[in-house]
């Protein structure tokens, strides 16, 4: 069988599969991938709440400062950029598995860091295999959820970050309560986020590999049994053996991306939106804990202490409703689609900064976390989706390099923002620095009106195509 006629039978059987409702398992597949995003906001952010104890320690200056924020960062947009591509090579579930135990054991080690350049280095390698991770969780709730559920999911992650930052925070306020030494404290508080990845990985041994991955390889026998797992479909069309697929390229994925329209707005606004809303919150809101304790927000009483609990608990209130903003952005998308929940978020986003930026400098407490509430629950709107784009897009070969090409976005612009915040709140002030993070809303808002075709149901729409060709 020559290649082209094998490319034509992946091409059938992968457009039945996106038009499966899917079983009990598909559905367990997805939420095991969405839920690595509790574990990346964990090592992300328990930082943030850490970081006053590491300074302390270790007396960084600003820029090693930023680059301990800001490594795990630059180590997930490597992961990010190989990860995806492999995914697509190697399959789905290797991938997950390797990423989980290697995320185990660096998040154990960072606990014993010697110095602020041993925490830089360690947290960089964190983030490899969380970028990873995260684009091959993407590229398999596209292929394993089932249909009309995929988009949902995949909007979920702002839902899950929230639930994880809650839990952060709440986890090292009860540690800091308890009276732990504060050189312990912060180890033991960016080593705990092993436990619920070694929950996770425990969970996910037992999750096929996607179909549509197999498939896309040319491994039809295990293809067809995870298919019957998932979607309970034997996929006739195949032949019962194992055939060579020639590997794709990603010279190929972009020519594909480029050929047609329709892709190419979604995924050069997909692109923008992970790039804005990914500096927007690591930026500002991942240093809104330093900035409510040097506003004096949240003090509940005389002395440090308890200027960090009330402070803690201020910020828990915040990300309370920034969880339940991202519990409602997937429910809202049947209402306003892709476009209308990007507008929104990013314009909520771009009113709290400038809002904020004014209360900081007029020293108006209740403002300042109002403010910081309404970009929260922007953020989480306009954050929901970029990556659900990137990936809801991309032909089936190519979704777990297209998911990657995604994260970079995320990623990079996220080591940019940690990274330079706190270099630019010390040459130009807080008012100043919240100000300039501002423009990236707008410019996201800009981007989904003049930029973004609706993209709601766009799979479905693409299967259709893809049978009526057939």
């Amino acid at each position: 069988m020559d290649q082209a006629r094998l490319m034509e039978l992946s091409d059938l059987a992968t457009t039945r599969l996106q038009n499966k409702q899917g079983t009990t398992s598909s559905r367990r597949g997805g939420w095991m991938m969405i839920a690595t995003i509790l574990i990346e906001a964990w090592d992300l952010y328990a930082i943030s709440f850490l970081l006053i104890f590491i300074k302390n320690e270790y007396k960084p200056s600003d820029i090693e400062l930023g680059l301990a924020t800001a490594a795990v960062q630059g180590g997930a947009l490597v992961g990010a950029l190989i990860g995806g591509y492999v995914a697509d090579q190697l399959g789905r579930k290797r991938v997950f598995i390797l990423t989980m135990i290697l995320f185990i054991v660096l998040a154990i080690i960072q606990g014993f860091s010697h110095s602020i350049w041993d925490l830089i280095l360690i947290r960089f390698l964190i983030g490899i295999p969380l970028g990873s991770d995260i684009s091959n969780g993407y590229a398999y709730i596209m292929e394993s959820m089932p249909k009309g559920k995929r988009e949902q999911m995949g909007s979920r992650w702002q839902f899950m970050f929230g639930l994880g930052e809650v839990l952060c925070i709440v986890i090292v306020t009860i540690l800091y309560i308890a009276g732990i030494d504060h050189g312990v404290l912060w180890r033991l508080g960016l080593a705990l986020g092993a436990v619920p990845a070694v929950i996770l990985l425990l969970a996910r041994l037992n999750l096929p590999e996607t179909p549509s991955s197999l498939v896309q390889r040319g491994l039809f026998k295990e293809a067809k049994a995870a298919s019957m797992k998932l979607f309970d479909d034997p996929l006739e069309m195949l032949p019962n053996e194992n055939v060579k697929i020639e590997r794709v390229k990603v010279s190929d994925f972009l020519r594909v991306m480029w050929a047609d329209p329709i892709k190419k707005r979604a995924t050069i606004f997909g692109w923008i939106s992970n790039a804005m809303q990914g500096a927007e919150f690591t930026a500002f809101g991942f240093y809104l804990p330093v900035i409510l304790v040097t506003a004096g927000v949240g003090v509940v009483g005389e002395g440090a202490d308890q200027n960090i609990v009330g402070t803690n608990l201020v910020t828990a209130l915040v990300y309370c409703l920034a969880t339940v903003s991202g519990f409602i952005a997937p429910l809202m998308l049947p209402k306003i689609g892709h476009r209308g929940l990007a507008m929104w978020g990013f314009g909520l986003a771009f009113i709290g900064l400038v809002v904020g930026a004014f209360a900081i400098g007029m020293d108006i407490k209740p403002l300042i976390v109002i403010a910081a509430c309404v970009l929260m629950w922007g953020h989480y709107w306009d954050a929901s989706n970029g990556m659900t784009i990137t990936s809801m897009v991309a032909p089936p070969r190519f979704k777990g390099t297209a998911s990657g090409f995604g994260y970079v976005f995320v990623k990079g612009a996220s080591f940019f923002g940690a990274f330079v915040f706190p270099i630019m709140t010390t040459h130009w002030g807080q008012v100043g620095a919240t100000l300039a993070v501002a423009v990236l809303s707008l410019t996201g808002f800009l981007s989904a009106k003049f930029i973004l075709p609706e993209m709601y149901g766009y799979v479905e729409q693409e299967s259709a195509a893809l049978e009526r060709r057939a």
